[in-house]
């Protein structure tokens, strides 16, 4: 399918990633911790599984392209060995409420730089949360890795732990754009990394990438794509550079004037994509891509796609847990985030409570447009008997509202208009940030969209 400019242009617009809803600016300091003890315990009543995503913030050093919660350390095992102290006392907590021992189908260790930590330190974390849970070790076992900071000794570990999928932040090899936003790690560093994990025989091994940082140019990031398909990862992610120095102060650090035009950064956009179509990788909605034997693509073919705060997933689990600073959950119909500041998350385990600092139970509207958003972004179509079946109401005259944008989308040639259903063109499944804008209610309200970046 050829994409151009105008049409990249006429959907350009600042909008939510959806890895959530109601989005996480929604949320409240009205949910603490006393709230997710009952949810804990409702969901212990269950057999219901989990996802369980743990958050390390540890880097040693600041990427200004950052826009994650994380804070800068020396290493030293000292730090990891306070923050695993805490860590476990959270686990503990949660495991008393829910007072069950829960089969965990999808492990996700993020980060800051989840391999900061120490192999004594990971084997010590990952072993807590087997002996508390029950880790499916057929599911998705998954972490974060900076190659700055891993050997192969460490990557073995990892594997022998039971970790089957690796995702590294590569950004740009090119060493001016590298240098600019503080993060230097030549391709001869990621190739040594890429074959000790073929070598231990990982499931995946993902890449992000990011354009439209400063120095970066059409001919410099073709580049940065020939190489990285010469690694030929399993998956890729594409992600615009979401320059937000209102958020993120650290951003100021760089140059703005550097980056990429708007239709440079356009031109970088399709050239990556159309080069990675013509290697073998199916584009997954906007900005990821896989192997077309990798599980993510198999999924996306037969519209068996689910999407939670660790992005697309094969593997999902009923519920959702956060442990960690400023780790989400989201637990029977509600969701918690942790407190940001590693201080604050001292203190309220320390005090043995858990660290929530706000969150946002789902109203019944919630409950509806979560659903037609995660039907559309991962299911691409909603099906309006599925949508009656489930929610007792007839979609059309509960969208009334939404009709003149469903209808936009039609025209705009997103979406077909099929009586009893809604399906995603090939357009639609780029631009599905856009489709959902239009389910969420929130956003209406919004007079600025500035907190967002940019949907390409």
């Amino acid at each position: 399918m050829h994409i151009d400019k105008s049409t990249i242009l006429k959907f350009d617009r600042p909008g939510p990633r959806y890895t959530s809803y109601p989005t996480a600016p929604e949320w409240s300091t009205d949910i603490q911790a006393s709230v997710y003890h009952t949810k804990l315990r409702q969901f212990g009543k269950t057999d219901k599984t989990l996802s369980l995503y743990v958050h390390i913030p540890f880097c040693e050093s600041l990427c200004y392209f950052c826009g994650c919660t994380m804070i800068v350390r020396k290493s030293e095992e000292r730090y990891g060995d306070e923050y695993l102290d805490y860590l476990e006392k959270e686990i503990d907590l949660i495991a008393a409420s829910i007072d069950r021992r829960t089969t965990v189908r999808q492990l996700h260790w993020g980060g800051g730089t989840p391999s900061f930590l120490s192999e004594a330190q990971m084997t010590r974390l990952f072993k807590k949360i087997n002996n508390t849970f029950n880790i499916d070790f057929s599911g998705e076992i998954a972490i974060e890795i900076d190659p700055r900071r891993v050997t192969q000794s460490k990557i073995q570990t990892l594997r022998k732990l039971g970790f089957n999928r690796v995702s590294i932040g590569l950004q740009d090899f090119d060493l001016v754009v590298q240098e600019h936003v503080n993060r230097v790690q030549p391709l001869e560093m990621v190739q040594s990394f890429n074959n000790w994990c073929r070598e231990a025989k990982f499931k995946s091994i993902n890449f992000d990438l990011i354009y439209g940082m400063p120095y970066q140019t059409r001919e410099s990031f073709a580049k940065t794509v020939k190489d990285v398909l010469s690694l030929r990862p399993d998956r890729i992610a594409l992600y615009s550079f979401a320059y937000v120095p209102w958020l993120k102060k650290h951003q100021t650090k760089l140059d703005e004037k550097k980056m990429p035009s708007t239709d440079e950064k356009l031109e970088i956009f399709l050239d990556s994509r159309e080069s990675f179509l013509q290697n073998g990788y199916d584009a997954i909605a906007m900005d990821h891509f896989a192997l077309k034997d990798d599980e993510l693509s198999k999924a996306f073919r037969a519209g068996t796609l689910h999407r939670n705060f660790m992005g697309y997933t094969v593997k999902p689990a009923d519920e959702y847990i956060g442990i960690g600073t400023s780790a989400i959950g989201f637990l029977e119909k509600t969701f918690f985030q942790n407190y940001k500041t590693i201080g604050e998350y001292y203190r309220f385990i320390t005090h043995g409570e858990l660290p929530v600092e706000r969150g946002k139970e789902l109203t019944a509207d919630d409950n509806i447009r979560q659903w037609v958003i995660k039907s559309l972004i991962c299911q691409f179509a909603i099906d309006k008997k599925a949508f009656t079946k489930e929610f007792g109401t007839n979609f059309d005259n509960y969208f009334t509202m939404e009709k003149v944008h469903l209808q936009k989308c039609d025209t705009d040639g997103l979406i077909e208009l099929r009586g009893e259903s809604i399906v995603v063109t090939d357009l639609g499944k780029i631009f599905v940030r856009n489709i959902c804008m239009g389910f969420d209610w929130y956003l209406r309200q919004e007079k600025s969209h500035q907190r967002f970046s940019r949907t390409v």
